[in-house]
């Protein structure tokens, strides 16, 4: 048992250490700060995400039916792609700080930018996200939120760490990108986990948490967000299932893992282009070119059209999932090495529904809740490395704890496929991580 040594009277008869204020002393004026970051952060994008989703309005509706084009025609797919990359490519050149670093050596929380990098930065997420590039908002959002929160807090409270005001918009953002504060605090806690630091674990995440919770209520209360796919239920685990769930979380992992041994040299073959504007829109062109080979559902971050996707799982043959989950991890890797600012998650998500799928049409006896998490659960799992954020989000599509059970047994030859493994993330001098 671990006890308290503060107070304790020395050899000497001197009184100890005086005690400090007890945790929740120190815990309760966490609470205001992270109830405004994280409401702010979850304001932020939604802002973005309806900026976005207007000028998408206008590229994929309103200018070509001006126009009198078809919309999803390939010559429109591909020029619009390529536009995308063109301009995407001068803004960088031409705003302030390029919109942040290469994103290919970022993560999802990562310490903060100049606040003066935000709006460029925000800018080409809008434009990413409207353009149809195979990348989600959560690094871009999370970046500006934690620059944001960081600039301010430092000027209302000089003396706090950045840590704090890191995680707090960090945990925001995630709660708002996902609708609950579970995925921030599992997120966060695999951070903290590795990390030295005073207080019990629920103490360090006491402020994020709340954060978290402000975030997810604000992005709910507004926007309603749901990742549930209405799958068909899962009747429960079988005897068979526990082969099936570890074979298709493998297969997930595999293709994650061909992506993530191809990144490092594909983002080679971009930089060795010396300029943004050409890597952007060359990125921009063969994203095009992927994109009417695939169909318009393999194009975007990927959450809406995932939905379609699993409304009609009889709806494409098993062929034509395969094609999907191959393009999108194509169309995952060109956007994320050529510069383009965005997250991996959803795209990820997609890959993982549609390889799911294509199991549950080659064998109809797996059942495709269980075919649609397990494939999921191995591609985001050799994609982030965060096993509960994996986890989580493949329960969360479809909403059935009864799934969890056999999630857990195919994450472990899944994670023993990835683990040890370069990850889909480079040092500045372009080797990977691992």
């Amino acid at each position: 048992m671990v006890t308290d040594s503060s107070g304790v009277v020395g050899p000497a008869g001197a009184a100890g250490p005086t005690p400090g204020p007890s945790p929740a002393r120190r815990l309760l004026p966490l609470i205001v700060p992270a109830l405004v970051v994280g409401t702010a952060s979850a304001l932020v994008l939604l802002g973005i995400s309806l900026l976005a989703e207007r000028l998408q309005d206008v590229l994929w509706e309103t200018l070509p039916d001006a126009l009198s084009a078809d919309r999803w025609s390939v010559l429109w797919t591909v020029v619009v792609l390529t536009a995308s990359g063109l301009v995407t490519g001068l803004l960088i050149r031409t705003v302030p700080g390029r919109a942040g670093p290469d994103p290919a050596t970022t993560g999802l929380v990562d310490p903060p930018l100049a606040a003066g990098v935000v709006p460029g930065l925000l800018l080409v997420t809008v434009l990413t996200l409207a353009g149809g590039i195979s990348l989600g908002p959560e690094n871009p959002i999370t970046a500006a939120n934690i620059a944001l929160a960081f600039w301010l807090g430092r000027r209302v409270a000089p003396g706090t760490p950045a840590e704090l005001w890191v995680s707090l918009a960090a945990a925001g953002t995630v709660g708002a990108l996902f609708g609950t504060p579970v995925a921030a605090a599992l997120i966060l806690s695999e951070a903290l986990a590795s990390r030295p630091g005073p207080g019990l674990l629920w103490d360090r995440l006491f402020g994020p948490l709340a954060a978290g919770a402000a975030g997810a209520l604000t992005m709910t209360l507004l926007a309603h967000p749901s990742f549930d796919l209405a799958l068909p239920p899962y009747p429960g685990p079988h005897w068979a299932d526990l082969l099936s769930s570890t074979v298709i979380a493998a297969a997930g992992a595999v293709l994650g893992l061909l992506a993530v041994c191809a990144f490092p040299w594909a983002h080679r073959f971009f930089r060795a282009l010396r300029h943004p504007v050409a890597a952007l829109t060359l990125g921009g062109l063969l994203l095009g070119v992927l994109g009417a080979l695939g169909g318009r559902l393999t194009l975007f971050k990927g959450l809406d059209e995932v939905k379609e996707l699993a409304a009609d799982p009889g709806g494409w043959s098993a062929g034509q999932f395969a094609m999907m989950a191959v393009v999108k991890t194509a169309a995952l890797l060109i956007a994320a090495s050529c510069g383009f600012r965005g997250g991996r998650i959803f795209p990820a998500v997609f890959v993982g529904v549609a390889l799911g799928l294509c199991a549950h049409a080659l064998v109809t006896q797996v059942p495709v809740a269980l075919a649609v998490t397990c494939a999921v659960l191995g591609m985001l799992l050799a994609i982030t490395r965060q096993g509960w954020l994996s986890l989580f989000t493949a329960a969360v599509l479809v909403g059935d704890a009864s799934v969890l059970p056999m999630l857990c047994v195919a994450s472990l030859p899944a994670w023993l496929l990835v683990t040890g493994r370069q990850q889909m993330l480079l040092r500045a001098d372009g080797t990977p991580l691992k």
